[in-house]
């Protein structure tokens, strides 16, 4: 299972207005259609990102390139963006304390 899958497999699903959709494979070897319908979505470079309305016109155009694309809803988004910023966040310093004991005789 990839990272990228079981994160999605962690937050709840909810219906959301708006779909957060991201480029994750490349564009050449895929058909004409596909590359037309990534177009239309404005997605046009790898790892890039856009953000839709969630209707029925646009669940239909990633419904065929579904294998070239992630998407997430904004409830997903927003808790994979605070986790990326809790694993950046400044950790307070690891303090190690050698206490040398005198030996006792």
């Amino acid at each position: 299972m990839s990272a990228y899958k079981a994160f999605k497999a962690c937050v709840p699903i909810e219906w959301s207005d708006k779909l957060y959709i991201t480029l994750v494979r490349g564009m050449p070897g895929t058909r004409e259609l596909h590359r037309r319908t990534l177009e239309a979505l404005r997605l046009r470079k790898c790892n890039r990102r856009v953000v839709r309305k969630n209707t029925p016109t646009v669940r239909g155009m990633l419904q065929q390139v579904k294998r070239l694309v992630a998407i997430e809803t904004k409830e997903m988004y927003e808790a994979r963006k605070q986790k990326e910023a809790n694993h950046r966040a400044l950790r307070p310093p690891l303090v190690i304390n050698h206490h040398h004991s005198s030996p006792s005789n």
